[in-house]
């Protein structure tokens, strides 16, 4: 082979070997509308969390004033029976107090005693079941508003 032929070889082989490059082009416009689409769903999107977000926030200050009126009913439906139990007992006390004063004898005080202290058992029981009744109810209504907040929000999470 010549040298010229060995010369026009290489050029042939690196004209091909740079012509089978390409380089994509670059279209700004299609990169522009990519951008704006993804930037107007990312806004949508934070819009709707923004709105679940706050409608979530306002549920729950309503659970709580709920929560806390709650409260306050059952305080002071439990400080009525409170007084309404320490009225009945010291009227009780004292109804038992002027009977021991009419006592002829030490048998009849031992069998009145007997009998008021039974009796004031037997009311304190009643008494302690109506306040367990009462407190358990209030517990229960204290609790739902929070609770019913509580069960929407797994609710939301497991259909997101």
């Amino acid at each position: 082979m010549n040298e010229n032929q060995r010369i026009a070889d290489m050029t042939k082989t690196t004209q091909k070997d740079t012509g089978a490059v390409e380089f994509p082009t670059f279209d700004a416009t299609q990169a522009s509308e990519q951008f704006r689409a993804f930037a107007e769903k990312s806004a949508e999107q934070t819009k709707e969390a923004y709105s679940r977000m706050k409608s979530s926030a306002e549920e729950t200050q309503k659970a709580f004033e709920a929560t806390f009126e709650s409260a306050k009913t059952a305080g002071n439906e439990l400080t009525s029976k409170s007084i309404a139990a320490l009225r009945e007992g010291t009227e009780a006390n004292l109804a038992h107090l002027e009977a021991l004063a009419g006592v002829r004898s030490f048998a009849e005080l031992i069998e009145m005693q007997s009998n008021f202290m039974r009796k004031r058992m037997e009311v304190a029981v009643d008494q302690m079941k109506d306040f367990q009744t009462t407190s358990q109810k209030s517990a229960e209504t204290m609790a739902k508003p929070m609770k019913d907040v509580f069960e929407k929000a797994v609710k939301e999470l497991r259909v997101a």
